[in-house]
């Protein structure tokens, strides 16, 4: 989303006064890797402060295991390639994510975990705790993103993906903590490809220790399966399935160029 201003704009315009509600309000934002989710929640968190409101953010990609869990996941997965690294359902401490996000919606004061990308070789290691930043409560806004949030278990998922399926049973809390969803789809899977080996161009021409292009792209070819298999329902469904009452959601299809496009309001108001 290289120009995020007109997507904040029709954001916060659907979701009215639910911010300032006099309580914390937890927001979701799923947008595929590269897609621009932490320029888009870092925006959203300004325009908040812009009318007197305290925001926050919280990525998926900040509750990974350490790298040492990872290692030790992928042995006990030999010949996964989902769980060899970090990135797909599994991968992840849900049970931080979860006290995170339940701290955040107490009001209570919390450090926030972060996630080092760069580490080992661009494999990626959490953050020391010391250098979490804190966060004193309460805040308005809560925006929690990830290219993975709201996926949730399918009957019958390809067999390489068996394994990384199961374990979404244990995401179920975070779908469940959310008061609104936004979603974002790629009109064409390739651009996923294309939007994540930028980003890691980007985070080496800073200086930043980063994956090679190869390693990049077999990276991330490895996600497309999960695209195919867990996009469609949450597309269709949103983050809590078709059983549970509906959330509210506001959802549109990425063009090539990272922009929005035909955005579609789902289930009721957020509430204010």
């Amino acid at each position: 989303m290289p120009d995020v201003s007109g997507t904040v704009a029709r954001i916060l315009q659907w979701l009215g006064p639910a911010v300032g509600r006099g309580e914390p309000f937890v927001l979701g934002l799923s947008a595929p890797q590269g897609g621009g989710k932490s320029t888009l929640a870092a925006a959203l968190v300004a325009a908040v402060a812009e009318r007197g409101r305290r925001g926050v953010t919280l990525s998926v990609d900040d509750v990974y295991l350490t790298h040492d869990e990872q290692r030790a996941l992928a042995a006990r997965h030999p010949g996964d390639r989902t769980l060899e690294h970090r990135g797909y359902p599994g991968t992840h401490d849900t049970a931080l994510g979860h006290r995170s996000l339940a701290a955040l919606r107490a009001g209570a004061d919390v450090a926030l975990p972060r996630y080092d990308k760069s580490a080992h070789g661009g494999r990626g290691d959490r953050a020391p705790a010391s250098t979490w930043p804190r966060v004193h409560g309460p805040v308005d806004l809560v925006i929690f993103e990830g290219w993975m949030l709201g996926f949730a278990p399918v009957p019958a998922p390809p067999r390489a993906l068996a394994a990384a399926n199961g374990l979404l049973a244990g995401y179920a809390p975070w779908g469940a903590a959310l008061d609104a969803f936004v979603h974002f789809r790629a009109g064409d899977p390739e651009d996923v490809v294309r939007w994540r080996l930028d980003a890691e161009q980007a985070r080496r021409a800073r200086g930043e220790p980063t994956l090679s292009d190869a390693d990049t792209l077999d990276y991330i070819r490895r996600f497309l399966p999960a695209y195919e298999t867990w996009v469609p329902p949450l597309w269709e469904h949103g983050p809590r399935g078709p059983e549970a009452p509906p959330l509210p959601r506001l959802r549109a299809t990425l063009g090539a160029d990272r922009r929005p496009r035909g955005w579609i309001v789902d289930g009721p108001r957020p509430s204010g």
